[in-house]
């Protein structure tokens, strides 16, 4: 993805368009929409890549009832009936060596009693576009080209199967099954629209639901990394019998970690902890938060209680094992995410909110070289931080060249409130590390509080 489209969502009324990149960084004040952004991030990549519902309370997102998240202006402002978001990719594996092609995706949500619902997809290149749109136990499909545009129906289904999966393929299969049948069953969508489209449209309206498909099944390895702002309080002793699910808190990750350094574990496992060991050890030096990590099984069997220990060494000696209910509460709020990064089959999107959580400044500043290290067009890293530090390094890093990413791999989003709205400026940096096209806001509180610093009154 390479931009996000808003509009009549949360706090941000009038339509706006966010620059993506590989790393992407949203800053601004509290309550301006950063995680709300997120949340929809997710629920753009569930409908698109996973034809899933999406679910607007689901943790770490709690975004409430449709009345809670389509914009509300007060007063004879009113709330909106309806709510739109979509993104925009850029597809080089079509191209054949020539320029990029642009695709377009777009979700509008309407209300049913109190939830949102999901109305319209559409998908779009240039001139040409497909769409489906939702009505209780019927749908439509609606194509065009050049302007105009045709409708058609699809077949009569029940409810469940639409609230099982969004089914989008289906529709398209069914519709361009038969070009004559199409033909015969496509009505104009105005007055002004040809009655029947030509076979030159149909053709090119085809191949942009080729390349729909291809998306989708190149995002269904995996859906974005989303974690909380806190993550899980450690505990001196963990039960490998209670299992955890996967959650955004990462109570699951000490499970995992004890899982895969099981001295009775496959050669594999063995090998695959031993290389994440040795990264996360390279971090926590980095960032002065541990030498090394290491889990102390209190068994013979994996199902038996286990601890996990850091230790720091000092210049001539090591240190002692310490559990990690002994050490910073920093330690243990990082290692899910940078576990999680570090991880050989990451996902491919990840979806952070405030990782600099009990960091110290320094700490924070390798969090941000990490992020440099490991976000690439294959990766994609939007993360939600109040941290200048972090913002700094990943600035200077890019200045230097310390990473492989360049000034147009990183994507500063500042939120700024303009009074009930929420404005979304995208920025970046210069070759020399400079951050350019901020507003005269951005910033103002730390210029102000330098200057004062500088000068007495």
């Amino acid at each position: 993805m390479n931009s996000i489209t808003l509009k009549n969502f949360r706090c941000f009324r009038e339509e706006q368009t966010a620059r993506l990149a590989p790393l992407t960084l949203l800053v601004g004040e509290n309550s301006t929409g950063k995680t709300s952004f997120l949340a929809m991030m997710r629920a753009l990549w569930d409908v698109c890549y996973r034809e899933r519902i999406p679910d607007f309370k689901e943790e770490p997102y709690d975004l409430g009832s449709f009345d809670e998240i389509a914009h509300h202006r007060g007063g004879r402002g009113g709330r909106a009936h309806s709510f739109e978001a979509g993104f925009n990719i850029d597809d080089s594996r079509r191209s054949n060596g020539d320029e990029a092609q642009s695709y377009r995706f777009n979700m509008t949500f309407g209300k049913d009693r109190s939830a949102p619902v999901l109305r319209k997809i559409k998908f779009s290149r240039d001139d040409v576009w497909f769409e489906v749109r939702y009505a209780d136990q019927s749908q439509e499909i609606c194509f065009g080209a050049k302007g105009c545009g045709w409708i058609t129906k699809s077949p009569q289904i029940g409810p469940s199967f639409i609230d099982d999966r969004l089914s989008f393929f289906f529709w398209y299969d069914w519709t361009f099954r038969n070009r004559d049948d199409l033909k015969s069953r496509a009505e104009p969508l105005t007055k002004s629209d040809p009655m029947k489209p030509a076979n030159d449209e149909l053709k090119r309206i085809e191949e942009l639901g080729k390349v729909f498909r291809e998306v989708g099944f190149r995002g269904a390895s995996g859906r974005p990394y989303a974690s909380a702002p806190v993550r899980s309080k450690p505990r001196r002793t963990y039960d490998p019998s209670r299992q955890k699910p996967e959650d955004p808190e990462g109570d699951d990750l000490p499970m995992y970690l004890s899982s895969l350094s099981h001295p009775d574990q496959k050669r594999w496992d063995r090998l695959r902890w031993n290389r994440l060991k040795k990264a996360l050890e390279d971090f926590g030096k980095e960032a002065g938060l541990f030498d090394e990590i290491h889990i102390r099984h209190l068994g013979k069997r994996d199902s038996e209680p286990f601890q996990v220990q850091v230790r720091k060494s000092g210049r001539r000696l090591k240190g002692p094992r310490r559990n990690l209910i002994d050490v910073g509460y920093g330690v243990s709020q990082a290692l899910p995410v940078i576990t999680e990064l570090l991880e050989e089959d990451a996902p491919p999107m990840f979806l952070l909110q405030q990782p600099e959580v009990h960091l110290h400044p320094s700490a924070q500043a390798a969090l941000g070289s990490l992020f440099c290290q490991v976000a690439n067009s294959d990766r994609q890293l939007l993360v939600e931080t109040h941290s200048d530090h972090l913002l700094d390094r990943v600035r200077m890093d890019v200045r230097d060249s310390a990473s492989d990413l360049k000034p147009d791999d990183v994507s500063i989003l500042f939120f700024e409130r303009n009074d009930l709205d929420v404005r979304i400026h995208s920025l970046g940096f210069d070759e020399e590390g400079n951050v350019i096209g901020a507003p005269d806001s951005y910033g103002k509180f730390f210029m102000e509080e330098t200057r004062r610093s500088l000068w007495k009154r």
